[in-house]
């Protein structure tokens, strides 16, 4: 069968739909474990605003857990088991995590359990993750891959909008009526069902199983691994960029769940409403974004990206509670850029590196810029508690604590898009 024929067969259509509605239920329940659903919860629980920033930020140092995907990848003969089994049992600990405040213990213990449970998911979700995102992609054309994970975003985009609206509504409602207790079930119940969801929709993606025999002929020693991946030149230059952009964006996104609902003064519905504002922005400009990068390459596409982010860090500036409707245009630009980073970052790697190194080049990658994130994360909370610690007064001016942490991303942004101008734009792709 003709190379090109074979992404028309049943099988392959019937993957590719079954990927994209799968992205979408595993996007549904990250939104209800980050930003403000995140900073309610752990609020409930008493925590401070550094330490639910620095929490909320475990995402990024979670990324860590993808190393384990190097030596995973070259044991495993039934893709589809594997994969489901990790992954199930994550999305099941997030679930806990709003079962957490019933439980009979003293609060400090319950802080423990939440973060417990926090790493254990980011854990089994972060082991195979790059290894599902190279198995449902294997279902694609390669020449319309950019413009197919601007597909898959949309799906997961429009139909987020419509959960967090929903799921923030009810929350509020339960608030309203002093009943935060029966909200966190309802979020609880939410997770569960998104989580089945996901299962079925895995299970419809057509398996990969390999023979022990052709598991030992495909085998890659470390040695080979590391020559390809950090060996190579221009896949080290898409670390030294990731790097940046995780340094810029977790210095400031983690800290700003608390802010919007403190400092800001908005409701969570009301935050939910920004956030559906900036998600329909990202929804209408994915596809253009993945044209583009299908048209020019992924590394323009970025560069495109980071324009748009030094302007949103630039409008968070000068976001206070004095100009809090200047949030809205933050979110808004914030993740338009995300329409052009998110996917782009992923599919980067496919420029640089033989696909036969794709797993482990993505791990490595995701692993060393998560882990930047995260040191990120706790030097942004260290000044965030200075700051407020000094009544939120810098040189005898009321400076928020979060428009400082919004300053620094704007100048690693910018780096970010100097470097991707002056160096990755100018790399010989891959075609693969």
């Amino acid at each position: 069968m003709d190379t090109q024929d074979v992404f028309l067969t049943k099988e392959y259509k019937r993957s590719r739909t079954a990927y994209c509605l799968e992205s979408a239920f595993e996007y549904f329940v990250a939104l209800l474990v980050a930003d403000a659903f995140l900073a309610k919860l752990l609020s409930e629980l008493g925590l401070s605003d550094a330490t639910i920033g620095i929490i909320a930020s475990f995402i990024s140092f979670a990324f860590l857990f993808q190393l384990c995907s190097i030596f995973m990848v070259q044991r495993i003969t039934n893709t589809k088991r594997t994969a489901i089994l990790f992954h199930t049992v994550s999305q099941l600990l997030f679930m806990s995590l709003y079962l957490i405040p019933f439980l009979p213990f003293a609060q400090s213990y319950k802080q423990i359990i939440v973060v417990a449970c926090i790493l254990f998911a980011y854990f089994g979700n972060y082991c195979v993750t790059s290894i599902i995102y190279k198995w449902g992609n294997s279902y694609v054309d390669p020449h319309k891959r950019a413009s197919y994970s601007a597909g898959k975003e949309m799906i997961s985009l429009v139909a987020g909008m419509v959960v967090t609206v929903v799921i923030g509504a009810v929350m509020d409602h339960f608030d309203a009526t002093n009943n935060t207790v029966g909200g966190f079930i309802f979020a609880a119940i939410a997770i569960f069902v998104f989580c089945a969801c996901d299962f079925v929709c895995l299970m419809l993606i057509k398996n990969q199983i390999k023979t022990r025999e052709e598991l030992a002929i495909d085998k890659v020693p470390m040695k080979e691994v590391m020559k390809n991946t950090l060996g190579n030149r221009n896949f080290r230059s898409i670390i030294y960029l990731q790097v940046l952009w995780n340094f810029a964006q977790y210095f400031t996104v983690g800290f700003l769940g608390t802010y919007r609902l403190s400092e800001l003064c908005f409701t969570l519905g009301a935050v939910q409403l920004i956030n559906l504002v900036g998600t329909a922005g990202r929804f209408f400009l994915s596809k253009p974004f993945g044209k583009y990068s299908d048209k020019r390459s992924y590394a323009k596409g970025i560069e495109l990206a980071l324009t748009i982010a030094v302007c949103a860090f630039a409008v968070g500036m000068f976001t206070s509670p004095t100009t809090r409707f200047l949030i809205i245009g933050y979110t808004l630009l914030y993740n338009i850029c995300l329409a052009g980073i998110h996917q782009n970052m992923y599919n980067i790697t496919y420029s640089y590196v033989d696909s036969k190194y794709f797993v482990q080049a993505s791990a490595i990658k995701n692993s060393i810029g998560g882990l930047c994130g995260f040191v990120a994360a706790l030097l942004a909370s260290r000044l965030l508690t200075s700051v407020q610690n000094n009544g939120n007064t810098v040189f005898g001016m009321t400076i928020y604590g979060q428009q400082i942490l919004f300053g620094v991303s704007l100048v690693l942004s910018a780096i970010a898009l100097i470097y991707t101008k002056l160096v990755i734009s100018r790399q010989k792709v891959m075609m693969q």
